[in-house]
């Protein structure tokens, strides 16, 4: 069996964002809890800088020189919620090139499961803007190297961070290479992520906004998953399966109201590493959000031990319906017909 792999870096601690919710703690608590698995066996890698031809396929290049300038000058605050000192562009530049070197490893065989633990997150960040705590839009750049590199043709992002992810959202939306699907609270920050957004041009239908109300939990939350994300994921047939995985969802958290615990997460992945194995394709996991240390670094543990198990847990027998998957099946079945008999 090809190992699974874990991707971090040092510098990942030097982006020092100062008394902020995204701050460097976070990758200590969650390494303390992992190392107390022993990662799960695991095989621990440093995060490469990612290369400009990768990182441009995403981001103009005018936009990475500009984050580079701010950086080299000493940073400053991008907006109300972004800031960057000077270590934080290398922090970047490891954080993208720790989900490309990830897709790298999954879709050459050397690895089957992963997952990129670094910082800053990204999948607020647009083309050309930082946003949200995010300059590099990571999990952009993994797909789009899956795309442009390997041939992959479809990847499937699944983003159950608590707040939508408008970056990733924008960069696919015409495209349908990337089926990209968002389940996040609303209204919450950013703002955008309504169901009524598909996306457009040849990517309409491949845009696929799950957003559900404050105090939704655990339940609703697999529900959603194995009800609507996995027969999505069936008719798509993606060679490849990324999660945009933040933690922000959990109860325990100071910047959103869903009510996830650690076994949601665990009950998502259980549905996710399923996916791969009917399909016979690779996960990755690439780490966006989550703000209360111990709920974050007991959620990433829970995420990675059913991500790094021999084999998949079994499905839950007669998961309940959602009323919010029913409602989204209804919603989707016109442009994913397979979706229709299911409800």
């Amino acid at each position: 069996m090809a190992p699974a792999i874990y991707l971090s870096h040092p510098s990942s601690l030097l982006h020092d964002t100062g008394p902020h919710p995204e701050r460097a703690e976070r990758i200590v608590a969650i390494e303390a809890e992992l190392e107390r698995h022993d990662y799960f066996g695991m095989r621990r890698d440093e995060a490469p800088l990612v290369d400009e031809v990768t990182l441009a396929a995403v981001h103009p290049v005018r936009y990475i020189r500009a984050i580079d300038e701010l950086c080299a000058a000493g940073g400053g605050a991008i907006d109300a919620d972004t800031v960057v000192v000077e270590a934080s562009y290398e922090a970047a530049l490891r954080g993208a090139g720790g989900a490309a070197r990830l897709v790298d490893l999954l879709l050459s065989g050397e690895a089957r499961t992963g997952f990129s633990a670094l910082r800053p997150p990204g999948h607020h960040a647009e083309a050309a803007r930082a946003m949200g705590f995010c300059l590099f839009n990571n999990v952009a750049v993994a797909a789009q190297r899956a795309l442009d590199a390997h041939g992959a043709g479809r990847v499937l992002v699944l983003d159950w961070d608590v707040h939508h992810g408008n970056g990733t959202n924008d960069i696919f939306h015409a495209s349908d290479e990337v089926l990209f699907v968002s389940l996040h609270e609303s209204p919450l920050y950013p703002g955008t992520g309504p169901a009524s957004d598909v996306g457009s041009g040849a990517g309409t239908g491949y845009t696929v906004n799950l957003p559900v109300a404050a105090g939704t939990g655990d339940a609703t939350y697999a529900s959603l998953v194995e009800h609507v994300v996995a027969p999505l994921a069936r008719a798509y047939e993606p060679r490849l399966i990324l999660v945009s995985a933040g933690f922000d969802g959990h109860r325990e958290d100071p910047l959103a109201g869903i009510a996830l615990t650690e076994a949601g997460f665990a009950a998502m992945t259980g549905t996710v590493r399923r996916l791969g194995a009917e399909l016979g394709v690779p996960v990755g996991g690439v780490l966006e959000g989550g703000y209360a240390l111990g709920a974050l670094a007991r959620s990433t543990a829970a995420t990675l031990a059913v991500l790094t198990a021999a084999d998949p847990p079994p499905a839950v027998a007669d998961l309940p319906l959602a009323p919010e998957a029913n409602a989204a099946l209804e919603r989707l079945s016109e442009r994913w017909p397979a979706l229709g008999a299911r409800r």
